[in-house]
């Protein structure tokens, strides 16, 4: 069932507070253990306790999956039940999965392997895009000689329109790449209806998205939405570090690509991945299942995840609405004189939780620093960095402060950062 509640809908407080307890250092900063609201989840987010605590114990193994002894075995299966947990994320049926150290390299590598081997003049992305993706179409079309062609922002949605993107794709377009959603403004793209419009215009042109920022926010189906390619980050979504994650689809899967000899042609793997890896993201879907099991009785597995997601989604929207409106006891963004939210966009279901924030009297990094002596972590999103600057000045925005919590917060939370907030404002 998809939840359409505009406002969201919290958790219940027992329900919360069994969450916060499965992660790791929610309320506490583990070097000073001082209390602190983390707010830099779009940077990595919050370690669920049972991923971290099973790649640990696994690392330690030294056996080798490949091999023939009985705890290889038992690793090798637990590597199997990894790539159905990635199946269930992202509802994938046939293609392949393709690991890596992180999903930049993912999608350099389906990037490359589109342009370099598929016929078209052009290729199309957005002005929006991630260094990663953004940085691989601009490398590989000028490799090949194709025409780079960048759909412009929406500077009042903090989004892109699915029409700029569209008018740009012709007969000649070998691939186009997009995101689901912004790491900058949380704005979400309309993945579904930019598939659907794409391949009327070219039924056989290669799409790749990016759902790095998305994933633990948000539902993907690649049933409802058929790209050839999209990665996702496990250490956003509540694993550890050192896993990047991707998805090809068969026909994608079998264009050449750096891979040994002895594979077979759709086979993606260069070496042996980390068993423990695999084992922390089915401890990442068994949560996730773990919460919609608090709202519906199913066996299905891919229904109790996309039930948790969705009630992750109207839990976080929630918190959201409430730090633009405020609460019972302070009042919220959009009220608080001194402070302003950047590209707000009033329909709360067309955005993940990333709200870009900039005082009247406070440089951002300054912002930030007084934020942190306050106990708040947030991050500045400047326009003199070469990972922020396009993005921002496509938004007509010289920079922003960057506030992303996570499902594990209440409106407790909320309520300290409004009222730390307000403190800032008269400083």
């Amino acid at each position: 069932m998809q939840h359409k509640s505009a406002q969201g809908e919290f958790f219940s407080d027992a329900l919360t507070k069994a969450i916060k307890e499965k992660f790791y250092h929610v309320d506490i900063d583990p070097i000073s253990h001082k209390k602190r609201l983390f707010f830099d989840n779009s940077g990595g987010s919050f370690r669920l306790k049972a991923a971290n605590d099973i790649f640990t114990k696994l690392d330690q193994l030294p056996d080798c999956p490949e091999h023939g002894n009985k705890t290889a075995k038992w690793l090798m299966e637990i590597q199997e039940e990894g790539y159905q947990s990635i199946e269930t994320i992202l509802n994938s049926k046939g293609g392949s999965i393709v690991t890596s150290l992180t999903a930049s390299m993912v999608m350099f590598d389906m990037v490359r392997a589109v342009v370099e081997h598929i016929p078209g003049g052009n290729v199309v992305t957005t002005m929006l895009e991630h260094p990663s993706a953004y940085d691989a179409m601009v490398a590989y079309a000028e490799k090949t000689g194709k025409e780079l062609r960048i759909a412009k922002t929406n500077p009042l949605t903090g989004g892109v329109d699915v029409a700029e993107i569209i008018k740009l794709i012709d007969e000649d377009t070998c691939l186009l790449n997009f995101m689901y959603a912004s790491n900058i403004s949380g704005a979400l793209l309309d993945a579904a209806k930019i598939v659907e419009a794409a391949r009327k215009i070219k039924p056989d042109l290669y799409i790749v998205a990016d759902a790095v920022q998305h994933a633990p926010h948000g539902i993907i189906d690649l049933q409802k939405v058929p790209v050839d390619g999209i990665n996702f980050a496990p250490y956003k979504f509540f694993g550890p570090r050192g896993f990047g994650i991707g998805y090809v689809s068969e026909r994608l899967s079998k264009l050449a690509h750096h891979k040994l000899i002895a594979k077979s042609q759709d086979f993606w793997q260069l070496g042996s991945p980390a068993p423990g890896h695999f084992a922390a993201i089915t401890e990442v879907v068994k949560y996730v299942c773990w919460i919609g099991e608090q709202y519906i009785k199913s066996t299905n597995r891919r229904m109790l995840f996309v039930e948790g997601m969705n009630r992750i989604k109207l839990h976080e929207r929630a918190l959201m609405h409430a730090m633009l409106e405020g609460t019972s006891t302070i009042e919220g963004i959009r009220q608080m004189a001194g402070v302003h939210a950047y590209l707000d966009h009033k329909d709360l279901t067309q955005k993940d939780f990333i709200l870009p924030i900039g005082f009247d009297h406070l440089g951002y990094k300054e912002a930030v620093k007084m934020y942190e002596e306050a106990g708040v972590i947030t991050y500045e999103r400047l326009i003199s960095s070469p990972y922020s600057a396009r993005m921002l000045e496509s938004l007509g925005l010289k920079g922003s402060i960057r506030v992303s919590p996570m499902h594990c917060h209440s409106l407790a939370d909320i309520a300290t950062f409004l009222k730390i907030t307000k403190a800032l404002c008269k400083k």
